[in-house]
Parts: C-alpha cells; sequence; structure tokens
C-alpha cells in the first residue's frame, strides 16, 4: 500500500468518525443557525424551536469555538430568559451538517442549503 493510498485510507476514516459522533440536542438544548455575529463573543442565532435568540460563547469556549455566520450550532437556553438568551455550546463540521441535515434534524430550518 503506498502514502497516497494510506493517507485516502486514514481521511475517509477519519470523516466516519465523524459522523458517528454527532452531538445531538439533550434535555432543554436546541440547533440553530448563527444568522450574525454581535461582537464580544455575542451572536443572533435562529433556533429549530422559532426562536430568534442572541447567544454568547461561554468563557470556558471563547478561545477554542471559532463561529462564523450560517454555521449550525448547538445551543442552549437560559434558565432564565430562555426564549430571548442563550449559550452556544458546540459548533458542527460540515460533515455533521450534512448528516444532521440528511436525518431530519434541520427540516424546519430552510436556509440550509450551504451545506
Amino acid at each position: 500500500m503506498g502514502r497516497k493510498e494510506k493517507e485516502e485510507a486514514a481521511r475517509e476514516e477519519q470523516i466516519q468518525e465523524e459522523i458517528r459522533r454527532v452531538k445531538l440536542p439533550r434535555g432543554k438544548q436546541t440547533i440553530g443557525l448563527l444568522e450574525m455575529r454581535l461582537g464580544g463573543s455575542r451572536c443572533k442565532v435562529r433556533c429549530l424551536d422559532g426562536n430568534t435568540r442572541n447567544c454568547r460563547i461561554p468563557g470556558r469556549l471563547k478561545r477554542r469555538l471559532w463561529v462564523r455566520e450560517n454555521d449550525i450550532v448547538l445551543v442552549e437556553p437560559w434558565e432564565f430568559g430562555g426564549d430571548d438568551r442563550g449559550d452556544i455550546i458546540f459548533k458542527y463540521k460540515p460533515i455533521q451538517a450534512q448528516w444532521l441535515k440528511r436525518k431530519g434534524y434541520l427540516d424546519k430550518l430552510q436556509d440550509t442549503d450551504e451545506f
């Protein structure tokens, strides 16, 4: 087996690993589409439950979680003011977003054609 074949096999295995471990919402968590960055680790996110929330990236994830517009994210609403605010706790990679779309988790979002 040549070097290119090994690299291709490793890349295919990594893709399968990403698809196998897609993080799904638990409890009050919901999936959302990041509409706009507002600055200061705050973002406007349109969630599957019909609410548009002003979400923030918590301090423990601030340096590790880099988001852009039209990213699919996992949002945890706040206990108080949960319809208006929440925390972004996870960002889905494009291959994971495709898997979510295929499985029907993103049916309520209309603008997910970028993936």
